[in-house]
């Protein structure tokens, strides 16, 4: 095989089928409900009680609400492109999988490659919003962990690191290695406890919300909601996730699709709500940006609701750091398989949990490192770009299997083919051009590394230059 024919040598859907079939292969234990919360789980999280006060402070005022549609739309038209794959192709990989069934290895392996990133930037990103909400809960009840043990040595001048960071990441990781079935139902119960709290907020809030609050609406203009979209966009990485879980899932087909759409369609509405009520109980010049939740209720001398608001948002974090954690090490089981990473060491999966136990040890050591000594702002800002790559090529995929294989069996089929694959590629390449330049600076370094490495040794281990 030439290295022209390599690099866009696509791996058949019969290949595809026959490794659902070998015996090294995931638990298949859940269900729509459980997808549907695994979902949920993380999406609802860092960008429902972190990200909307700082989106809504510097970006787009009470015209979060509008970027939270557009991101929304974005969002939908990827997941339905990403139904249809999930239900075609249902194996450990997301993204990276449909890459290679329909782009060939290279472009396989840059997504593989850009998916690292974005689980491992965003989980780092989701520990150190814990620890600050973790601290604020501690806060309530008079207690106090010393500065230079908990933040970043850059934003805070003699801080050593975050070891609530840490030491949230090193527990989720040990949950992670005993099982997947205990991981789902350790997150299904913070997801329940998530969604309640939600739900008091909107509730709770609607009675102190002053409309004057949202005039100017758009006080940054169109250009602050587009940007607000593409920052609030981290809060949208979760329905993705769903995917990487295909192979585990009792009946993808059916399962899969609707674990994607229900949570995005569900956490799509509580944002917008929970955006409206912030925005409009605090003007958006004087909203908090570290817990702007709890500080809205605050505001107003609710203490007990700051209570449960508090704990609700460390529960629900610690959901979405579950989840995230839980997807990257998948995606490099499906890049081992592949030939692309050591198969010995990502590859292997532990005889009795049947979890790829040695990936999610190294993964939470990383992040966990990232977490505790950088801060939010420079971690979160390298996710979103990652992501919105990763949708638009899915996006592309889809498009292009439906001429490249246009017999397949595909149980959820994306509908308006070629028109949604078309609009989730025009909105999410808009919201990638509405971030600043260092984002595609990070981004082309870190691709670059990657390329170096598949050049270095990927190509040369590669499972299809062999067969």
């Amino acid at each position: 095989m030439t290295l022209r024919e390599q690099l866009f040598a696509v791996k058949s859907i019969k290949l595809l089928e026959e490794e659902m079939a070998s015996e090294n292969r995931l638990r298949r234990v859940l269900g729509p409900i459980s997808l549907t919360a695994l979902g949920v789980g993380a999406i609802i999280g860092a960008g429902i009680f972190v990200l909307t006060g700082l989106a809504a402070h510097d970006y787009a005022g009470p015209g979060l609400m509008l970027s939270f549609v557009i991101a929304g739309l974005g969002c939908t038209f990827a997941a339905l492109c990403y139904a249809e794959f999930a239900s075609m192709i249902p194996v450990a990989g997301s993204a990276y999988t449909y890459a290679y069934a329909t782009m060939g290895e290279l472009m396989a392996w840059i997504i593989g490659w850009d998916l690292i990133l974005e689980y491992g930037m965003a989980s780092s990103t989701v520990a150190y919003g814990w620890s600050k909400y973790f601290l604020h809960l501690l806060e309530i009840f008079g207690l106090h962990i010393p500065t230079f043990l908990t933040s970043d040595p850059f934003s805070t001048p003699g801080a050593w690191f975050n070891l609530p960071a840490a030491a949230v990441v090193s527990l989720v990781t040990v949950i992670l290695v005993v099982g997947i079935r205990e991981s789902a139902g350790f997150n299904a119960v913070m997801v329940v406890l998530k969604l309640a709290v939600v739900l008091f907020v909107i509730v709770a809030g609607i009675p102190y919300v002053d409309t004057k609050n949202w005039t100017p609406f758009m006080p940054f203009g169109l250009t602050g909601v587009a940007s607000g979209a593409a920052y609030v966009f981290f809060a949208y990485i979760g329905f993705d996730s769903v995917s990487t879980h295909a192979e585990e899932a009792r009946n993808p087909q059916r399962d899969v699709p609707i674990g994607i759409i229900a949570s995005l369609f569900l956490c799509t509405l509580l944002y917008i709500a929970v955006s409206a009520v912030l925005t409009g109980m605090v003007p958006y010049a004087e909203i908090n940006i570290d817990a702007p939740i709890a500080a809205a209720f605050t505001r107003f001398g609710l203490k007990a609701a700051v209570l449960f608001i508090s704990f609700g948002a460390v529960a629900g974090i610690t959901s979405v750091l579950l989840v995230l954690m839980l997807s990257q090490p998948r995606v490099f089981f499906a890049m081992a398989r592949d030939g692309l990473l050591p198969y010995s060491f990502f590859g292997t999966v532990h005889p009795r949990f049947r979890t790829p136990h040695k990936a999610t040890i190294l993964t939470g050591f990383f992040v966990a490192l990232v977490a505790a000594l950088f801060p939010i702002h420079a971690l979160a800002e390298m996710v979103n770009i990652g992501t919105l790559f990763a949708f638009v090529v899915v996006c592309g995929a889809v498009w292009i299997m439906r001429y490249t294989n246009p017999k397949q069996k595909r149980p959820f089929r994306c509908p308006l083919v070629p028109l949604v694959p078309f609009l989730g590629i025009l909105f999410n390449v808009g919201l990638m051009f509405s971030l600043g330049w260092h984002n595609w600076l990070r981004l082309g370094i870190w691709l670059g590394l990657g390329l170096a490495v598949y050049f270095g040794y990927s190509r040369h281990h590669s499972k299809l230059l062999k067969a």
